[in-house]
This record gives C-alpha cells, sequence and structure tokens, in this order.
C-alpha cells in the first residue's frame, strides 16, 4: 500500500511541475527543470526500493542509500565558489605511487607494439630503437634536433658518452684527455653519433610530439621503479634519461687481452652488478657476459657470486641496460685513437647469462629481456647467439627458460650425485630426474634450439679424474639418444681461483687429458661428444668466470 501511494504522489508531483512549466515565464524554465529533477531523486530514494532489492545491495556490499545521494549532489545549484574556481588540469595533479605498484617498463622492456602505441607510431618507436642498438640515449640525443644548432655536440655525447670516454681512457692507462680525444674525434667525423645510426636515420630527428610521449614513458617508469624520486619530485624541466633513471657506469677495467668488465650501479636502489665484454679481435665482434641477478641463492663453492648470496632479481629493463651500456663502449672504443686495443672491441653479437644470478631463479624478466635481443627490430640477435645459463635448481627450470628463443647450457660440473651436491650444495634433486627434465625440455624444442651445453668448472682433484670424465661423457650420449637431433657440447672451465682454501686450477695438460678422454669416450658409445676447453679471459681483473662478485653493497631490498 505504502509504495502504491508513493507512485501516485510521484504521478501527482509530475502533473504539477509540467503545468508550471507552461504557465510560467521562459526564464523560469531553469529553475522548473531542476524541481522536476529533485522530485525524480526523492521519489527513487531507498524507501521506494522493495525490501529484497535493498537486501540485494547489503549483499553486495553496496550501501542503498548510495546512489540516491549522489542524484541530490547532481541535483543541488552548484556553489560560488566552485564557480569562481579556475579549472583544475588532470595533469598537474600527479599521484605518486608506492613501490608495490606494478612497475614500469622503460623502451628498452616495451616491445616494439607497446612502444609504437605509446608514441604514436612505429616509425617512432623504430628511430628509438635504432639509437638503443647504438647504446645512445634517445631521450638526449633527440633533444639536441631541438636546438637548431648544428655544430653543437649532442647531449648524449655531452654527457653520457663522455663520462664513458672517460672511464675507457683510465681503465686503458692513457695518457691523453678525454676532451682531447673527443676534440680529435671531431676533426674526422663531423658527427660521430649521427655515423653510428643507419644511413636513413642520420641527421632526422624524432619530433616534438614523439619527444614529450618517449619523456613521459621514462618519467612513468622513472616514478615507479625508484624509490629516492617518489620522495624527491624531479623538477619540471628535467630530461629522464637512461643513466638517471635505470643504471650508471659506475666503474670499468679493462684486461692486457681485451676483456672489459663494467659495474653498474642500479637507480632503483644504488645496488650494482658486474657484466663482462669478450672481444675476440680475430673474429671482429664481442661476446658480453650478463647478469641475471644480484648475488646468487645457489651457493655454488666454487663461484663468487655464491658468497654474496640472493640481494634481489633484476628487472628486464636492468638485464636490457647492460647490453646498452656494452654496445656503447664498443662503439666509443671504436673510434678513440691511439688505445691499446687497437681494433676496438668489436660490436655485441654474442650474449651468454653466464654473470651474476641464476637465471631460472628469475625467469620471467629473463624471458622478457630475451625477447628483447633477438627481436630483429629491437637488438636483433640471431637466437642462436644467445645462450641462457642454468644450474637446474629443479627438472622443470628446463622447460620454463626453454620457452625463451635462445640456446640452453646446464652448470653440471659433475655427474656423481654426491659430488654435485658437494660443489652446489642446494641441489635437491638427483642428475638422473634434472636430466629426464632437460630431455623433456629439449624435445619440445625446434631443431636448430636443440644445441645445448654442458659446462664443468675443472678443479684439480676435485671432478677431473678419468673416472669423471666417462661419466660426463656417457651422460651427454644418453641426452642425446633421447632427443633426436640434439647435440651436446661439454665445455671445460678451468677453475679461477676466488681464494677458496682447497680449490686448485688444474694444469692445462691436466685439462687436456680430460677433454681427450671425454671425445674418446663418447666415441666409442655412438655420437660423438663435442668438447672445448674455454678460454680464460679476464682473469687479471677479476672477470673470468666464477669470480664476478660486488664488493660495494647497498642495502638488501
Amino acid at each position: 500500500m505504502a509504495l502504491s501511494q508513493r507512485k501516485k504522489s510521484f504521478s501527482n508531483s509530475l502533473r504539477r511541475d509540467i503545468r508550471i512549466s507552461f504557465s510560467l515565464p521562459l526564464i523560469t524554465t531553469p529553475c522548473v527543470i531542476l524541481c522536476f529533477m529533485r522530485t525524480l531523486c526523492l521519489s527513487f530514494s531507498p524507501k521506494s526500493l522493495s525490501p529484497l532489492k535493498q537486501n540485494h545491495c547489503r549483499h553486495a556490499g553496496k550501501n542503498p542509500r548510495d546512489k540516491p545521494n549522489k542524484f541530490k549532489e547532481l541535483c543541488q545549484f552548484p556553489s560560488t565558489s566552485l564557480l569562481n574556481s579556475a579549472p583544475v588540469d588532470s595533469n598537474d595533479v600527479i599521484k605518486q605511487p608506492s613501490f608495490e605498484d606494478e612497475h614500469q617498463k622503460s623502451p628498452l622492456s616495451l616491445t616494439l607494439n607497446e612502444l609504437s602505441e605509446k608514441l604514436g607510431g612505429t616509425g617512432r618507436a623504430t628511430a628509438v630503437w635504432d639509437c638503443l642498438r647504438a647504446g645512445i640515449d634517445p631521450s638526449l640525443y633527440y633533444a639536441q634536433k631541438f636546438d637548431g644548432d648544428a655544430t653543437s655536440s649532442s647531449p648524449d655525447e655531452g654527457i653520457s658518452d663522455h663520462a664513458v670516454l672517460d672511464a675507457w681512457i683510465h681503465a686503458n692507462s692513457m695518457k691523453s684527455s678525454a676532451e682531447t680525444i673527443l676534440s680529435q674525434r671531431y676533426e674526422l667525423v663531423s658527427d660521430p653519433v649521427d655515423r653510428a645510426l643507419p644511413m636513413r636515420r642520420q641527421g632526422q630527428g624524432l619530433g616534438i610530439s614523439a619527444w614529450n610521449k618517449l619523456q613521459s614513458v621514462m618519467k612513468n617508469y622513472d616514478l615507479t621503479n625508484n624509490t629516492q624520486n617518489m620522495i624527491q619530485p624531479a623538477s619540471r624541466d628535467k630530461i629522464f634519461t637512461i643513466e638517471d633513471s635505470i643504471a650508471s657506469l659506475s666503474h670499468m677495467t679493462v684486461s692486457p687481452d681485451g676483456t672489459t668488465k663494467l659495474l653498474l650501479k642500479m637507480a632503483r636502489d644504488g645496488l650494482e652488478v658486474e657484466s663482462v665484454i669478450i672481444p675476440w679481435l680475430d673474429k671482429g665482434f664481442s661476446t658480453l657476459c650478463v647478469s641475471s641477478q644480484v648475488g646468487c641463492r645457489q651457493g655454488c663453492t666454487f663461484c663468487a657470486t655464491g658468497r654474496m648470496g640472493k640481494l634481489r632479481s633484476l628487472t628486464a629493463d636492468e638485464i636490457l641496460v647492460q647490453v646498452y651500456y656494452a654496445s656503447k663502449i664498443c662503439r666509443i672504443s671504436n673510434s678513440v685513437p691511439g688505445s691499446t686495443i687497437q681494433q676496438g672491441l668489436g660490436s655485441v653479437d654474442n650474449i651468454v647469462f653466464m654473470g651474476m644470478g641464476e637465471a631460472a631463479d628469475n625467469a620471467e624478466a629473463v624471458l622478457l629481456a630475451t625477447n628483447t635481443l633477438v627481436d630483429r627490430r629491437m637488438f636483433g640477435l640471431a637466437q642462436s647467439k644467445v645462450t641462457i645459463s642454468t644450474v637446474a635448481p629443479d627438472p622443470e627450470a628446463f622447460a620454463t627458460l626453454g620457452q625463451a628463443p635462445a640456446v640452453l647450457a646446464w652448470s653440471v660440473h659433475a655427474v656423481d650425485d654426491s659430488l654435485r651436491k658437494q660443489l652446489v650444495p642446494t641441489t635437491k634433486y638427483s642428475m638422473e630426474e634434472l636430466r629426464n627434465g632437460l630431455v623433456k625440455a629439449l624435445s619440445s624444442r625446434s631443431n636448430k634450439l636443440r644445441r645445448t651445453m654442458l659446462e664443468i668448472a675443472l678443479m684439480e682433484g676435485v671432478n677431473d679424474s678419468k673416472r669423471d670424465a666417462e661419466l660426463l661423457a656417457e651422460f651427454a650420449q644418453s641426452i642425446m639418444n633421447d632427443v633426436p637431433g640434439s647435440k651436446i657440447v661439454v665445455n671445460l672451465i678451468p677453475f679461477n681461483d676466488i681464494g677458496h682454501p682447497t680449490y686448485r686450477t688444474p694444469s692445462i695438460e691436466r685439462v687436456l687429458e680430460f677433454q681427450k678422454l671425454v671425445v674418446e669416450h663418447g666415441s666409442a658409445n655412438g655420437r660423438g661428444v663435442l668438447c672445448y676447453v674455454r678460454t680464460t679471459r679476464g682473469d687479471e681483473e677479476s672477470a673470468a668466470c666464477g669470480q664476478l662478485a660486488t664488493k660495494k653493497k647497498a642495502s638488501n631490498t
């Protein structure tokens, strides 16, 4: 009965408002309309809802009074203060994201389609990647194009490149100053940064609109990933760069053979990681060894990184920025006259995930970084030129990392279970269980990616006996027998000293004898097993395999 009376009251009010609207002058019409709206809102107050619908609202976690209150606010006249206030620009209100928010991506880890969408076109995204591939910061490089001064050096050359050039000079103990060499380069080449870009891109600008969008991407990354920048907001005229937002070059050392170790400081928290450029001067290219974590939790007893423990995993951007800096250093080294490395380092043509960290413990970032490395429009490496190494914490690690378009490598170190447990204390699975995991993963891969490396860190009197060699050859053969089209390559790594009290580097004669035993025993039992001895590079500067460890640490986050 109450509901029927309510509807009748609403009907009478409606007819009354309509009669008034026709009888009043035109100037009163807005007020009448507002009055009509008020009647409409009041008629649909919570009391007009049936008990069943009110119950439904409460069960859904809603207050049945919320919606009418909203309508009442709309029906009221605006206040004078609101009418006189200036309009609010949404861009002026910046939400400071918490560190728990999902991390934004920088242009390094965005897919080309994602970057194209953010910049407003594929051509713009390609222009940015032409810079990144050469180790040039696009934010700095394209900012120069707005100045209109063709004689001025690019900001990237004047800031980031200059710092890297100075580090290269000191690392090589060169007498010339950075300023002198830089001026010599400008005498030889009018614009060395432009020359590093494809011909179609030389002298081309990005456009102020696209540059602002690029800065917006970098700014969002900076705000969501770097905790200190949440506390200290950036100034309006700041240019957000790779160096300031992702990582900066903290230190660089160069061995006599050209092996170059980089120490990069992460902008996020100040933690440092190492990566190593290994030049092959006779081949004209370099291999880059990248890190996937700060430290490592696997605790291999022969590895300096294992002593650090795991501090944290790197993001895909922090992995890829190592490639960016390596490309920058290779480009600069090739243009410096008077260098002890006369032929320069050669461009990065091969990347191995064999630096600090366990790839399987940071699989998501490693997979994302690998896809960027092999995308022909981005870093453009061949899939066969990227290798992901894992100690295999569990059998599923191979399947997880096997999703990456790259070659797999397994840090075996010993086939005997008890000996491997001694060398890799975190081992929880038998070698047979891990082998089955590898076989399953390889069987689902294309024939081109069924080539796998088994890595052995050889230590005198520990794992370099005849029996160890025979077990290793049989183990490799069993994998090839179970995976058609597969190829196993054994990589022998003579132990690099890390100050261990008992581990010693075997003599070269002993290493070669071990290699001979693996090859002969493998050939006698089926298809031949390829076995190589890795040349020790960079051990003078603690840049060799197993020697990577950062000494300066920030707080563990």
